[in-house]
């Protein structure tokens, strides 16, 4: 495997299902390698270990605070202050999970629609990365970007899985596109064919973790309880070259700037 300098584009460290093992968890990700980790956040309800984490691991973690979609039905009033001093109670912060979901049922519409406009808004007003999240929504996606402005940086479609046609729109208007070790499966190859046309500029890879497992063949921290682990992230890199078709050293580059320039710039 290679020993590289690896960014977690996107997980969930403050998961239960990781968040008391956190300390080992972290280690055993710089150990494989792994420099950088952006953790998002879904809801006020997570925010504030989300929070806890960057402070405890500043040299590693990124911290992002949004309110995901699934979490529309049940926010409390007032959520839309607790977002703006988080992200203001640190100087590195970031936006997401946010985002359209048409696949969950029984979530309402306009609630997920404004909502993700808040959000996009405010990473625009300030010009801060935001961490998307679409499923079944890339015509609802299109049409909202359309009306509200994004980030002068871009954003960042997390483990895209839309057609090469809708990332070539979407890549028109400054978006970035995570690869999860998930879309590794054999039955995903045309997602895999989707990032092979995408800018190399635009690329960025992420574990989701403690979801969107990758096949066995790239699992090389299991978890009992079946968590996605963040140092997979080395082996699902290795599966991402090779079905990418690039030399090893030269993407772990590419993707390194690629982080750099949207999250740290």
């Amino acid at each position: 495997m290679l020993q590289s300098r690896l960014q977690d584009a996107h997980l969930h460290l403050q998961s239960p299902r990781l968040m008391a093992n956190s300390d080992t968890i972290v280690k055993q990700a710089q150990e494989i390698g792994v420099k950088q980790m952006v953790v998002n956040g879904t809801s006020p309800d997570d925010w504030d270990e989300v929070s806890e984490l960057a402070h405890r691991y500043p040299e590693i973690i990124t911290p992002s605070f949004g309110l995901h979609p699934w979490r529309t039905p049940d926010v409390r009033d007032g959520w839309k202050e607790i977002l703006i001093e988080k992200i203001d109670s640190h100087h590195n912060s970031c936006i997401g999970e946010c985002g359209l979901d048409r696949w969950m049922t029984g979530l309402c519409k306009q609630a997920q629609e404004d909502a993700f406009i808040f959000q996009l808004q405010l990473a625009s007003e300030s010009n801060l990365p935001i961490s998307i999240h679409i499923l079944k929504a890339w015509g609802w996606l299109l049409e909202t970007l359309e009306k509200t402005p994004t980030p002068p940086r871009g954003f960042l479609l997390h483990s895209f899985s839309g057609s090469a046609e809708v990332a070539k729109q979407l890549a028109k208007r400054g978006a970035y596109f995570s690869f999860s070790g998930y879309f590794l499966r054999q039955r995903k190859m045309r997602v895999q064919e989707t990032f092979r046309s995408l800018p190399r500029e635009r690329i960025l890879i992420e574990t989701d973790a403690p979801h969107m497992n990758p096949p066995t063949k790239w699992i090389c921290h299991p978890l009992a309880n079946q968590a996605n682990h963040p140092a997979n992230l080395g082996a699902i890199f290795a599966g991402f070259a090779e079905m990418m078709g690039e030399n090893k050293e030269r993407l772990a580059e590419q993707l390194e700037l690629n982080f750099q320039r949207f999250f740290k710039e």
